[in-house]
């Protein structure tokens, strides 16, 4: 049985690296607004801001949201004269704070398009231009970019694979192409390209105002409307380096693991399903599923261009996992980030 469900994962898996689109190379022109939300950013941002500057965009808007370092600082001192910094207001009740950062910056936006970007997000030469041609000739209003992950120390190396390894080996991307279901919506909020006017209609981040998970919401909130979303393999477009070594990795996961779930009986059937599938093979010595499982791991991991020997330690990342998890279980998403209470 268990052997069964490795070789329906790799399945999975291999449809995903060899099916799964990535971005293509055409270019096409359009108005878009490049929009960053930032809060204590002041490390991050320089490196986001160099990366634009020879990209596609009208203007390129920053929402200081109540920072307390230099993340102000830096935007008004910036030489690109598309770059504009929005200044904070009061966090209303019932709002996650990057949803409503991402709302203000929306309200403020001009051109036709609208590009959220995370603060630690570096896009590549003609990210824009590419993502407006893939929009264009897939008729797609909300179009989102899987990154790239870049690391630089050993628990990254180690680590931060798990987050692909996560979702890809469970979510059919090719399937997503064919059919519209709300279920196989997928976004990741470093990088989410949308039609203005088919955000203002559908609520932008309004609808998802209280979501910690506000990429994914928005992406199935399209397709609950018959709107077209997809997100595609953007690692040629986008790289992101979203924690900064084991510290982070650890209270940065745990604010959102918990909260990613609607109901608790799907968090504990996740973590069942890790444990039973992805652990107890190596402890009871199943080589055929532990076979299965590493080629799949393998798999990702030259697709995503990550450190290979990384796989090695898979039992261990898949323990931490799960240990994650259920810090996260019993601290109900209570979990302090960047000053904020998540909960």
């Amino acid at each position: 049985m268990i052997v069964a469900a490795a070789l329906f994962f790799l399945a999975i898996t291999a449809a995903n690296v060899f099916f799964w689109p990535r971005v293509t190379r055409r270019k096409a022109a359009g108005r878009l607004s490049i929009l960053i939300p930032a809060r204590n950013e002041e490390s991050n941002l320089p490196a986001c801001l160099a990366s634009l500057s020879g990209q596609q965009a009208e203007e390129i808007l920053i929402y200081d949201d109540h920072s307390t370092d230099g993340t102000a600082n830096i935007v008004t001192t910036s030489t690109d004269p598309r770059v504009r910094l929005i200044p904070s207001i009061p966090l209303p009740t019932g709002w996650y704070g990057k949803s409503f950062a991402c709302s203000q910056l929306a309200a403020t936006a001009t051109a036709e398009w609208l590009l959220f970007i995370d603060a630690d997000a570096r896009l590549l030469p003609d990210a824009c231009a590419r993502m407006l041609a893939e929009a264009e000739q897939r008729r797609l209003t909300l179009l989102s970019c899987w990154p790239g992950f870049d690391g630089g120390t050993f628990w990254e190396a180690v680590l931060m694979p798990m987050l692909s390894w996560v979702v890809l080996s469970i979510f059919p991307g090719p399937l997503s192409l064919f059919r519209d279901d709300p279920s196989l919506a997928l976004a990741h909020g470093a990088c989410i390209l949308v039609c203005r006017d088919i955000y203002k209609k559908l609520g932008g981040h309004s609808a998802v105002r209280n979501e910690i998970f506000e990429d994914t919401r928005l992406a199935q909130l399209w397709r609950q409307h018959g709107e077209r979303s997809l997100c595609l393999d953007g690692q040629n477009i986008v790289r992101v380096r979203m924690y900064n070594g084991l510290s982070e990795i650890w209270r940065g996961f745990q604010k959102n693991f918990f909260l990613a779930f609607r109901h608790e009986y799907n968090f504990w059937l996740f973590l069942a399903l890790h444990f039973t599938v992805f652990v107890l093979p190596f402890i009871l010595l199943d080589w055929r599923a532990c076979c299965a499982v590493l080629l799949a791991r393998v798999m990702l991991l030259l697709r995503f261009r990550q450190a290979l020997w990384s796989v090695a330690f898979h039992p261990f990342s898949e323990l931490f996992l799960i240990a994650l998890g259920i810090a996260a279980w019993r601290n109900r998403g209570k979990v302090s980030w960047k000053g904020r209470q998540y909960a």
